[in-house]
């Protein structure tokens, strides 16, 4: 097994951040083209990102503020069953992000290219909670 993992600061609560990685609108801002669900223990997400890339996750984690992961249940074979998730830890406005997608089946290439994007969708989240930039979908990838 292999994981990804980031860890960054974000000049901003952690209610705030909260919101952009746990709730559709958020999600769309900078990760997703189309997200659906809601921040709930068992509840399933749709995360849509193209005709096709309709994938389908399931919240493992919930704690409002400071913990958000989802396990992947239909997505490309290599993120099936990964989890995704971050730790948010706030002091005095900036909030620390512990990033993870873990249980990947092996470092192979998808997981060296998914690393990279996900260094880059980071950092795009970033960049939507502390300015309120939102980057078109079609431009997220050379943003």
């Amino acid at each position: 097994m292999a994981d990804i993992v980031h860890q960054f600061p974000i000049k901003a609560s952690a209610v705030q951040v909260f919101h952009a990685v746990s709730t559709p609108a958020g999600l769309d801002a900078w990760w997703t083209l189309r997200a659906a669900g809601v921040p709930e223990t068992g509840a399933t997400y749709e995360l849509w990102f193209g005709s096709e890339y309709d994938w389908r996750a399931v919240v493992t984690c919930c704690v409002p503020g400071k913990e958000f992961e989802l396990e992947l249940t239909a997505a490309q074979t290599d993120w099936l069953g990964t989890r995704v998730g971050l730790t948010l830890t706030e002091t005095n406005g900036v909030t620390t992000v512990r990033f993870h997608h873990s249980g990947w089946p092996a470092p192979n290439e998808h997981f060296y290219i998914s690393s990279y994007c996900w260094a880059t969708y980071l950092r795009l989240l970033k960049r939507y909670v502390e300015r309120g930039e939102v980057v078109a979908y079609q431009e997220r990838d050379e943003a």
